[in-house]
């Protein structure tokens, strides 16, 4: 069964207007897409009657940090680890990736080494954890992969039990339903066996159960 969409409320959409500069910026400040976070922003007024996206909208740039603008990518990686630049401009995917494509992580599971690539797209199971549990601690030594396993077992903050719910939930598709028609090879063996009856063509053999 898939999980319902996060559900803002004008509380969060405020707390976030509240430490950020623009409608993009409390959209990631919040984990979620901008259209998801537009959504509400546009449904809750403020006492004026304006929508709190117009009250958040920021076209300008007024306040931004140029490095925002200019996107992770041209920004040195270790400003942004070692705290001198804020991490909550950043797509926190995206500093994951500078990390493995310059080399200041392995991917590779820490505690049991597990690096095995999945075979449709070569990517390898492993979780970035932040041992402290704080996830706007990008310092180095604070930083791992676990494999899921280890990840269940060691992390700070592990895959919780919502999550391993939805993960295990099985809901029933279309193209679920058992095809119980038989083949050839199977008609003309039930009929040698003198088992095969053209009124009920095999189904008594065959276990719906």
């Amino acid at each position: 069964m898939a999980r319902p969409s996060k559900i803002l409320t004008k509380e969060d959409i405020l707390r976030a207007q509240k430490v950020t500069r623009s409608n993009m910026a409390a959209a990631r400040y919040l984990h979620v897409s901008y259209n998801h976070y537009k959504k509400y922003a546009k449904m809750y007024k403020n006492e004026d009657g304006k929508t709190l996206l117009e009250v958040h909208m920021n076209q300008a740039g007024e306040g931004i940090p140029k490095f925002a603008v200019a996107g992770i990518d041209n920004v040195p990686l270790m400003d942004v680890l070692e705290g001198r630049v804020p991490i909550e401009h950043f797509d926190p995917r995206k500093i994951k990736a500078r990390l493995l494509s310059e080399g200041k992580l392995v991917e590779v599971c820490s505690k049991c080494s597990f690096s095995e690539r999945r075979i449709t797209d070569q990517k390898i199971p492993v979780i970035l954890n932040f041992k402290d549990g704080n996830k706007k601690n990008w310092h180095l030594d604070n930083l791992e992969f676990l494999c899921y396993n280890c990840s269940y077992l060691y992390a700070a903050s592990p895959i919780d039990e919502k999550r391993a719910e939805a993960m295990e939930d099985y809901v029933k598709t279309k193209d679920d339903e058992p095809d119980w028609e038989l083949d050839e090879h199977h008609i003309e063996h039930l009929k040698e066996l003198g088992l095969f009856e053209e009124e009920k063509p095999g189904e008594e053999f065959i276990s719906r159960q």
